[in-house]
């Protein structure tokens, strides 16, 4: 089944990424007397510099003035599976240089900081020490794969994060809130502001996406950044709450 023909009557789909957008999305932008909506601000930003490569020819003919319909007979921009090798190999082109190597500087950046901060923090072997070594490495990973595409991952994490929504900055900044937490563990340092802060921030991101779940978005989940396409779903809910639950454990046995 297309992704756009499930779809509730008052969401549409945005032209650049396909992702599920509701009515009252805040990105839009105007094109041939037609307003179209995004789920993000990077998404608005790529239909602006070429709005004639996104816009989807039946919506024109149709007349409709919101950009959003005929859903169901919505189809990829070109250079995204639609057979536009010559668009696909411009894109490849404009992704060269030292930014092409951006994934691996951070993949080997976060792995020297990662063994530093155990060569630090080393605890005897214990259930506790494992908590401290998955939680740390946990974060650390999850941080390099949001890192990997920052503004992309922005762009999804606004759709259902309450803070994110309205300070967009938060979503830059949230990454390295995880990194820095994965490093307090691997490190042991602070551990009750390590626990505290973990607690805080894996239970307010379960409040956004318990929102987002009870509306039915059907959108993908930002943990992984734009690496990894995995919905939006009670994993990812049970997720922040079993960070939040072990994290809470760990601060109680330490008292």
């Amino acid at each position: 089944m297309n992704r756009s023909d499930s779809v509730a009557p008052d969401t549409g789909v945005d032209p650049v990424c396909g992702m599920v957008v509701s009515a009252d999305a805040p990105h839009r932008a105007k094109y041939a007397g037609h307003e179209f909506r995004f789920c993000g601000e990077g998404c608005r930003k790529k239909f602006e510099a070429a709005p004639e490569r996104y816009a989807n020819r039946d919506v024109m003919a149709s007349g409709a003035t919101d950009g959003m319909a005929p859903l169901a007979r919505r189809s990829p921009p070109k250079g995204k599976g639609s057979g536009d090798d010559s668009a696909g190999m411009a894109d490849s082109k404009q992704r060269g240089g030292w930014s092409a190597y951006l994934p691996l500087l951070i993949l080997i950046s976060l792995a020297a900081l990662a063994a530093a901060a155990i060569e630090v923090g080393k605890l005897e072997g214990s259930m506790r020490g494992w908590m401290h070594g998955f939680m740390g490495l946990f974060f650390v990973l999850f941080a390099m794969f949001k890192l990997f595409d920052l503004s992309g991952f922005a762009d999804g994490f606004q759709m259902y994060d309450l803070l994110a929504k309205r300070f967009r900055p938060y979503a830059y900044v949230y990454p390295f809130i995880e990194l820095a937490l994965g490093l307090g563990y691997l490190a042991a340092w602070s551990l009750p502001v390590v626990y505290g802060a973990t607690v805080g921030v894996m239970l307010f991101g379960a409040i956004g996406v318990i929102r987002a779940l009870r509306r039915g978005l059907d959108i993908n989940c930002a943990c992984m950044g734009t690496v990894l396409k995995v919905p939006l779903s009670t994993v990812a809910l049970t997720e922040d709450l079993g960070m939040a639950a072990m994290a809470a454990a760990m601060w109680v046995a330490s008292n």
